[in-house]
């Protein structure tokens, strides 16, 4: 039986301990028919404390094994309220933030957050695009405006396109439909247009501006233009409104909840929105669940701040 929830109330009134959380997400990842991390293929045995043994390896283990969750001192309550704060709200949250709400310290929340963005990552929270409609495709770059710098730590020729000081995004989404985007070195054509091949579906409508790097996507695709130097937004149908509208929300997020990120951790923070976006239509419960059920793959810490 799933779990239906549509506030932090309810969630608490579904997970009141650890013991309903474990189970829940047994629920999820094994569907009854408990799976040996070790073997997939291995006879399991049920034993005491929600643990298990692979027939295989003779190796003991739980649901949170091979998972993010594992070796977690953290209580799965906490990970679940962690989850559901960290999917709910739309602009994210601070590990400062987090870390008062749920009573951890502010490195804990850090890291939890950055494990939640791992899994994030999943190859199910990605798609083909343009099946069903027209596929925008836009980029944008992640920097500090020089603008807002002082006079001696600005630097030459940071403008438009300039990665000097800034790193490119490449966006694309499909209209009523998902977003994928991708943290690249340059925008070049070279760059872009394998990964526009890769994540769209040949033949598909595409709106793209007057950049260079999208000259020749129409041996592959319907493509449209929109010219941004003459001003012109949109011509029809063709505009690159949709894009523009998510880097605006993904930048704003970003200067105001997280005021800066790293180059380094830049594509889990892309990915964060991405599927904040993706699961847009879906209820609180569902996008809980949708998280939870694709939590595979583990994260160390020693993973996550080397260089």
């Amino acid at each position: 039986m799933v779990l239906e929830f549509k506030s932090i109330l309810d969630l608490l009134k579904a997970f009141p301990d650890e013991q309903s959380c474990i189970e829940h997400l047994e629920a999820l990842r094994w569907n009854g028919t408990p799976v040996s991390p070790f073997d997939e293929t291995s006879t399991v045995y049920k034993c005491a404390g929600n643990r298990y043994k692979c027939k295989t390896t003779g190796k003991y283990f739980n649901v949170k094994v091979g998972t993010i969750f594992e070796d977690t001192k953290v209580p799965l309550q906490k990970w679940f309220l962690a989850l559901y704060i960290f999917s709910s709200h739309k602009k994210g949250i601070s590990s400062h933030q987090l870390a008062k709400d749920i009573d951890v310290t502010q490195k804990s929340a850090w890291f939890m957050l950055h494990r939640l963005r791992y899994a994030f990552e999943h190859p199910a929270f990605k798609a083909t695009l343009g099946e069903n409609d027209t596929v925008e495709i836009d980029e944008t770059y992640v920097g500090g405006d020089e603008k807002n710098k002082h006079q001696d730590r600005k630097t030459e020729g940071t403008q438009g396109r300039s990665t000097k000081t800034k790193k490119p995004v490449l966006g694309m989404i499909e209209r009523g439909g998902n977003l994928i985007a991708q943290v690249v070195d340059d925008t070049s054509k070279a760059t872009v247009e394998p990964i526009i091949n890769e994540n769209i579906a040949q033949g598909s409508s595409v709106v793209t501006d007057e950049w260079k790097a999208y000259k020749g996507l129409s041996g592959n695709y319907e493509h449209a233009v929109i010219k941004h130097s003459a001003k012109e937004y949109v011509n029809g149908k063709a505009h690159t409104n949709t894009i523009e509208g998510f880097w605006s929300h993904f930048k704003r997020g970003i200067d105001g909840i997280y005021h800066w990120v790293s180059v380094k951790h830049l594509q889990s923070y892309v990915d964060e929105y991405a599927l904040r976006y993706n699961g847009r239509k879906l209820g609180v419960s569902a996008r809980f669940n949708l998280v939870l059920e694709n939590v595979e793959g583990r994260l160390t810490y020693k993973q996550l701040i080397c260089e």
